[in-house]
This record gives C-alpha cells, structure tokens and sequence, in this order.
C-alpha cells in the first residue's frame, strides 16, 4: 500500500488589508478588545474581481510549481470551503478548469472549518487505495461576504485566503498517517449561514432580515472547540502510533488565540509547539490550516521529517485532526513549466467554450 505524501504548498491571499482599528471606525469595537478577546490584529478582505475559485486556483497553481507536478497529472481535485462560488457547480470544477486539469475529477467538501482535515484525509484514503496518485487538496474562502459588517461579535473574526496542499503516491514511508473525524448535528445551530439553501431560499425576507449572514453563539463555540481539541490531537497520534511526547508541531485551526492556549494546556505543551499566525489573517476558516502550514513551511520551522498533528473544528459540529510526517516534494528529473501550462488551459477552456456554441447551433438545426 502506498504512502500518501505532502509534496507541494501554496497560499494565496487578498492585498487589502483590514485592521482592528479600520473596524473601530464600522462598529463599536476596538482595537485592544479585539486583541485581548481573540488574539486577531488583522484580516484580508476580498477585492471586487478575487472570488473563492480565483484565490484557490492561485494556491493550487502554487502548490504544483512547489511539487513540480503538471495539472494534466493531477486525478482529483477536492475543493474545502464554506463560501462556495454557486450551490453548484462546485467551486472545484470552476478551479479543474482555471487549471487546465483536463484528467482529474472535481468535488466540494462542505465540513466548515474541519473542512480541510476531512479533504485531506479523504485525499489519502484514495491514495492508499489506489484510487488516485495525485491528489490536489485545497481549502479557499471568502467569508468577507457573508459577514455583517454590523455585528461586531463576528465581522471581527473572518477573513479571506486560501491555501493547497498536492497530495503524492509514494512507497516512501512517510507523509499522512492516521486520522479522526468527528460530528454532532445537534450543535448545528451554534454556527450556521441561515438563509441560502433549500430550507430557506432568497427571498425579500431573508435578505431583509439578515438571514445570508453569518450567525454565530460564541459562548457555545467556545466551550465546544476548547473540549474537543486537544483529545482529537491525541487520538489522531494515537491512530499513528505516535507517543503525544513525539508530536514536534501542532497546527490548529486560527479561530482564536484563546482557543489555541486552552488546546495547548490540555496538552501540556509549551504554546510555542503551536502553529499561530491567526493574528494577521483572522479565521479563514478551511484555508486558515494550509495557511499557517505554508508560513511555517517557507519560514524553516517546520523541516522534513517532522511529526505534526493538524486539527481544527467548525459548524456541523465538526471537529478532527490528522497525523502528518513532512517529506517535501517527490524526487524528479523533469521541470513542468506551469506557467506555459496555465496559459494552455485559458486556451483550452475557451476552444471548448466556443466548441459547445458551435456544437448548440449544429444540433438544434438538427432537430
């Protein structure tokens, strides 16, 4: 049986800039309640023509140049987010073809912010099985716009971002080892985007009444997140056969630094063993694990051979965590010129585009 290795990295995150105290200036918080409540001095905002497919396609195109890997190689695209472009199609097709990924199968993975664990953990399953030999995981988001600005008990939390993980084949030992995932529909209601489904589709009075925002009980978030953190890194290195005195890193999911110390001391690790960079990007949710992976990655603190546990939490209930022992990009002797790639694929989808006109227009003469 294979082992499924991390070979590639990449991050993408909106230009602008929200501060703390840019907030103070929309609603009735500040700058230092916002630091001690959280941990969060900052954000990034979206501009007009950045959407969830766009900032996941720029990480992913960055994770395969990491892994010198052609999207033509890639046999599954499994898209992480909670602010999908449409109900359908997935955000992953719109991201397959930005690519130019013409072999490879594409799916969204709605967990909230577990999102990203379950998308890499299904992403070694079909590694291990045999199902796949390159798998790109992405988790992107762009929460910016389902946030209301009114509400200072969430418009301070969220950002935007994305983050890719390419996921390889390889008889090499190593890469991703065992997992858990978890869930308790009956919190479902403690972090939830009412309006916008099927139960409650668009209409004068969702948008009237606020129902496409974000709607959170902070309180019960809170004491949910910090009983469920630390057992969940626990069993994830318990699956592998890791002692917890062997775990080198640990990556949470950056919703609050409160959170992450809480997880920290059900450890009993010092918080410097804690990924954290939460303080400049807030909670971007599926994309806020890769980002901070990335970050520690190109900044040396974590090297090959590693032993990390990522874990995170979010709506659903969900919650878990997974085991990784970090390799880095699979041996090559070839170079793949992503950037002659890309420029194909923008080629490719237009021909076809054009192809299914003419194809219309053929057939309906037809009948």
């Amino acid at each position: 049986m294979p082992y499924a290795h991390i070979t590639g990295w990449g991050m993408s995150v909106p230009a602008h800039v929200l501060t703390n105290d840019d907030l103070s200036k929309m609603v009735d918080t500040n700058d230092a309640w916002i630091r001690e409540m959280t941990g969060i001095r900052e954000r990034r905002i979206a501009a007009e023509n950045e959407t969830t497919s766009t900032l996941g396609a720029d990480a992913a195109l960055k994770a395969l140049t990491v892994a010198n890997v052609s999207p033509d190689d890639v046999d599954l695209i499994i898209c992480s987010t909670s602010t999908p472009e449409y109900l359908f199609p997935a955000t992953a097709c719109l991201i397959q073809d930005q690519l130019g990924a013409s072999k490879a199968g594409a799916f969204d993975l709605l967990a909230a912010c577990s999102g990203f664990i379950y998308g890499l953990n299904m992403a070694a399953q079909a590694i291990k099985s045999g199902s796949a030999k390159t798998v790109l995981v992405i988790g992107t988001e762009t929460l910016s716009r389902f946030v209301d600005w009114k509400d200072r008990s969430t418009c301070i939390l969220f950002g935007d971002g994305a983050g890719a993980f390419v996921v390889q084949a390889s008889e090499q030992p190593g890469g991703i080892f065992g997992g858990v995932m978890h869930s308790d529909g009956s919190g479902g209601d403690s972090l939830l985007l009412p309006a916008g489904g099927s139960k409650h589709p668009a209409s004068d009075l969702t948008v009237h009444t606020g129902m496409h925002f974000i709607r959170m009980n902070g309180k019960e978030v809170f004491r949910f997140a910090t009983r469920v953190m630390a057992k969940a890194t626990l069993d994830a290195a318990e699956a592998s056969g890791w002692k917890p005195e062997e775990i080198d890193l640990v990556v949470p999911h950056q919703a609050n630094l409160r959170i992450i110390d809480a997880a920290a001391r059900g450890l009993k690790m010092p918080l410097d063993k804690m990924i954290i960079n939460l303080d400049r990007y807030g909670n971007t949710s599926t994309a806020s694990i890769p980002l901070a992976t990335v970050e520690a990655v190109e900044g040396g603190r974590i090297k090959p051979g590693d032993k990390l546990v990522f874990v995170g939490f979010g709506a659903g209930l969900t919650w878990g965590a997974l085991a990784v022992q970090w390799t880095g990009p699979l041996p090559t002797d070839r170079k793949v010129n992503l950037k002659q790639n890309y420029l194909w694929a923008r080629s490719r989808s237009i021909y076809r585009r054009i192809g299914r006109i003419i194809e219309g227009i053929l057939w309906g003469r037809n009948a």
